[in-house]
């Protein structure tokens, strides 16, 4: 059983949102919580916009998207195991808190045309009442074990994102899996205090890389 992760603050709930896939951080907590840094290939922490560009199959994030935020961590397994970790997107729920529910649209492995549905409370804000956050997936492009991309909205009675773009990569390098993962959010709502929302997607993308290390490791260690 993977230990429960901390949750974000309501001063981000309303934003915090992995949109163009799954596992954003949207639960509250009386004081907002830190995500631990991310874990490198270098041991180094690092967060922000990645130095190189984060593509799969030649294809990345929105570029003129006003929202963005990319990471990286170091994963103590294979590059099949976080792949097949972070691709099992039904499994969600059992190791990312913030998500409550998580349907394939479609069977068979994940590829590109894959659709899924997911789901996660977002608590209530002084300018948002609580609410539950349905975001629908597409995987754009996919190549087994290397990375994935997919895209798509968020919608709620409160909350509405017009559009997510999220692309992974999965590297094998000394003692590991270095994964980088880039996001980025279009709409009114993101755009309207693009710093804050840069704020929220990076926590949650911080606490999503942590949320997989513990999985894919815990995986692989059985």
């Amino acid at each position: 059983m993977l230990a429960t992760r901390p949750r974000l603050g309501t001063h981000l709930a309303a934003l915090t949102l992995s949109l163009a896939a799954a596992g954003g951080v949207l639960a509250a907590t009386a004081a907002p919580a830190q995500a631990a840094p991310a874990e490198t290939a270098s041991g180094q922490a690092h967060s922000g916009r990645p130095a190189a560009a984060v593509e799969c199959r030649g294809q990345g994030t929105d570029p003129d998207a006003l929202v963005r935020y990319g990471s990286e961590i170091l994963i103590h397994a294979s590059p099949s195991t976080v792949f097949k970790t972070q691709t099992d997107v039904e499994q969600w729920p059992s190791w990312q808190d913030a998500v409550a529910t998580s349907e394939r649209l479609d069977s068979g492995r994940l590829r590109p045309g894959s659709a899924f549905r997911w789901t996660t409370p977002v608590a209530a804000t002084p300018v948002t009442p609580a609410t539950t956050l349905t975001v629908t997936s597409t995987v754009q492009q996919l190549q087994r074990d290397k990375c994935v991309r997919w895209t798509g909205p968020a919608n709620s009675d409160a909350i509405n994102i017009d559009e997510g773009t999220h692309v992974w990569t999965f590297t094998k390098v000394k003692g590991g899996t270095l994964v980088r993962t880039e996001e980025t959010w279009t709409g009114d709502q993101a755009e309207a205090d693009v710093d804050l929302s840069t704020q929220a997607l990076g926590a949650g993308l911080e606490v999503w890389l942590q949320d997989l290390k513990a999985a894919a490791e815990a995986r692989s260690s059985c």
